[in-house]
Formats: C-alpha cells, sequence, structure tokens
C-alpha cells in the first residue's frame, strides 16, 4: 500500500513523501521561491538518498503535466481520476452514443449547470488546454474535467445522458 505524507517546512516549503506500492520513497521538496527538489531514496536503505533532482517552477509545471496525463495518456487508462481534498480531476473518454457528441461546452452549459469545468479535450491528433465554450464534443475524444466529486458525476451524466438526472 502506498502512503503519502505532507510536512511544512518553515522557512523553506512543504515536503512531500511518498511511499510507493513498490517500495520505493520518494521525497518532493517544493520551495517558497518555486524550485523543486525531488529526492529518491536507496530502496534497502530508505534514510540513505541515492538521487536527486533540482526543477525550476516551468519545469516542475511540465513534469506534472507529463505525469498527470495531460502530454499523454496510456492507451489503458480511458478513465482516470485525482483527488485534490475536496477537487477531483477526472479523465473520461467519449463513448459512441453519448447526447453530447457533436455539441459545443457553451451549448451544453457545463459550468452552470454542474459546476465542473472541462479544462482540456484530448483528442487523437490535439490537445486542447483550456477550451472555450465554442470548443465542440467530439466521440473518442478523452476530455480532463475539474470539480468537485458530484460536479464531475453531474458533468458526466449531462455529457452521456444530455441531463444531470
Amino acid at each position: 500500500m502506498s502512503t503519502f505524507r505532507e510536512s511544512d517546512l518553515p522557512g523553506i516549503g512543504r515536503k512531500f513523501q511518498i511511499n510507493s506500492r513498490s517500495g520505493d520513497k520518494l521525497v518532493i521538496i517544493v520551495h517558497d521561491d518555486g524550485k523543486r527538489e525531488m529526492h529518491h531514496f536507496d530502496y534497502n536503505d530508505p534514510d540513505e538518498s541515492i538521487s536527486m533532482v533540482t526543477l525550476d517552477d516551468a519545469e516542475a509545471r511540465r513534469v506534472g503535466a507529463i505525469l498527470g496525463g495531460m502530454v499523454y495518456m496510456p492507451k489503458a487508462l480511458e478513465s482516470v481520476d485525482v483527488a485534490f481534498d475536496e477537487m477531483k480531476i477526472e479523465w473520461f473518454k467519449i463513448e459512441p452514443g453519448a447526447k453530447a457528441i457533436g455539441k459545443t461546452i457553451g451549448e451544453l452549459h457545463i459550468r452552470k449547470i454542474t459546476g465542473a469545468m472541462i479544462i482540456a479535450v484530448i483528442k487523437k491528433d490535439q490537445k486542447i488546454i483550456n477550451p472555450g465554450p465554442d470548443q465542440f464534443v467530439y466521440e473518442g475524444a478523452t476530455l480532463v474535467v475539474l470539480g468537485e466529486r458530484g460536479q464531475v458525476k453531474a458533468c458526466k451524466r449531462l455529457i452521456n445522458n444530455g441531463s444531470i438526472d
């Protein structure tokens, strides 16, 4: 089982420790000045750091996008979700027969009706980050939706069924 721990580092920033299911230990330190450090620890000696990478803010955001699936989504994952306290980001593929196919985000009134936001549309040959209301919903595209758990569920129902009921 994996574990995640957070702790404040006064005058420095915040520390995030991840103990993965595979037994690896990764510590990420986010400095108040935007710099990030990633420390990987020896599997057999969890107190011994074996590598470290330092990233500036732009590099860290790019790596975060890669890890989070915004740059490339593995083909095997058609539905993924990530939770941040009350907020959730979920990726889901538009299946054949979804009522939203061929309509724009604006026509669907997704944010007004559900409170959720579509933050990206990923198609086979294109990634649209922060799509506008004129963006169409296409069969086979993957939508990246941000909202509270109930908002994201309502958004999926609206897209698939044409209503939130």
